[in-house]
Formats: structure tokens, sequence, C-alpha cells
């Protein structure tokens, strides 16, 4: 097996994972909470031993914590990003209960590519808000058709109730306070982080290339709770609401 630490190229894959935790614990800090909610809820309707969906996995911070929790689990990660991709697969090198895919949840088929028809546990976090109403809702109906009857998908990220606008702008007020205060104290931020992957003689081309995908960060739509869970019941999941939330972001089961 190959040292998830290094590889020849020299790259150490688990300081950038390290650093990509710390980035964006930056912006939530009860990151940690919500996957350990996650993990719950895998463990308690799908059992120890699922076979796991990681959509939109970047670096594979999913993956990482399913495995380190349930070690009889296995995991598919799938995203677009060059350079976060590669970060998962130098830290997962050699570990045979996870598979990488490169595709676009875009494109219609990308579940084609995908190793295994259905899944257990499909899993994501703080990645699909970069689409649109549209978009998202289209890719939940495609999701219903991954999970087995009985399984279960989980969405934890931005979700903004507009009914509560005092509410909102006092809780963005106070979280960039914070986030204020800690970056005084060196915290990285997205684009920071971006720049020191770019200077990586490892990590250089993949971001070059990621960049060249992607354009600059762009925002999607953040619809509320219910939105979500309206919508995925819509698409043929027979339950779905939040089971954890924060001031900002919630994490949403359905079942099917």
């Amino acid at each position: 097996m190959t040292d998830s630490h290094t590889t020849t190229a020299g790259a150490d894959w688990q300081a950038w994972q390290e650093s990509w935790d710390r980035q964006q614990e930056w912006y939530m800090p009860d990151r940690e909470e919500r996957f350990r909610v996650m993990l719950d809820m895998v463990e308690a309707l799908v059992g120890s031993a699922p076979r796991v969906l990681d959509l939109a996995c970047g670096t594979g911070s999913i993956t990482a914590r399913l495995l380190a929790r349930l070690p009889d689990a296995t995991s598919t990660g799938v995203d677009l990003d060059p350079a976060l991709l590669a970060i998962a697969e130098g830290t997962f090198a050699g570990d045979e209960r996870v598979t990488f895919v490169t595709a676009d949840l875009k494109d219609p088929g990308w579940a084609t590519q995908l190793p295994h028809d259905s899944y257990d546990a499909v899993l994501t976090a703080t990645a699909l808000h970069w689409l649109h109403r549209e978009p998202l809702a289209d890719l939940y109906g495609h999701l219903v058709g991954l999970v087995r009857d009985g399984g279960v998908f989980m969405n934890a990220d931005h979700m903004t109730d507009e009914t509560t606008p005092r509410i909102n702008a006092a809780e963005r007020a106070q979280r960039h306070a914070r986030m204020d205060r800690a970056k005084e104290q060196g915290a990285l931020d997205w684009a920071e982080w971006w720049q020191l992957a770019a200077k990586d003689p490892v990590l250089a081309g993949p971001t070059a290339r990621r960049f060249e995908i992607y354009g600059e960060h762009a925002e999607g739509d953040t619809p509320s709770p219910a939105w979500h869970a309206r919508t995925l019941r819509e698409a043929g999941f027979a339950e779905a609401r939040p089971v954890w939330c924060s001031p900002s972001d919630t994490l949403l089961l359905a079942l099917k």
C-alpha cells in the first residue's frame, strides 16, 4: 500500500488535507459536528458496512471520516475538480475501499461512470450550493435512482430561510465578525488556499486546469431546508427533513 502521506512526486497529502480542513473550518467552525451527525444517521439507517457515494467529494473529507468511523464501509468519490481529486487520490492511494470518478454533475449521464448501480447512502457537504434550483432539482431526480430502497441521501450545506431576514442578517454579521478575527490571527480563506496550491509543484498543473473548468468561485442558490425537503420528496424520496442545523447551515436527510 502506498504511504498516504507522500508520493514519488514528494507531495505531503496529509498536510494538504489538514490545510483544506482548516480553510473550510474558517467558514464553518461546526464542520466536524455536521460530519458526526451525518455518520450517526448512516449507521442508524443503513448499518456499519455501507456502500457510500461521496458526491462532489473534493479532497475526500467525508470519505476519510466515514472510514475512520466505519472501517468496513466502501466509498466512491465523484468530483470534477482535478486539484482536489489529486489530493483525494494521493491520500487514499492503495486503499481498496475507495474509488474516485471524474464526472460533471451537470452532465445528465454522469452516473453511468460510477462503478455501482446503487448505494446505501449518498452523502455531500458544502458543495451543491453552486447549483441553481433547476439543475439541483434535476440532480435530486437522478439521485433517487442511485439510492437503494431504505437507503439515504444527505446534504449538509448553506440553506437560507428567506422568511427571517433580520435573523439572517444578525447571524451573518456575527459570523463575519468571527471570521475577521480569525483572519487577523492567520487563517487562510478560500482564495489564499488556492494561491498556495497554484505554487505547489505537484498541484500547480491540476490547479490551473481547475480554474479553466470553473473560473473564479461562483455561488448558485441556497434555498431553504423546506425547499430541499419538498423537492426531494417530489423526486421520489419517502421522507425528508433536517437532522441537524446551525444558524446558517442544515443537514437535510432523505430516506427512500
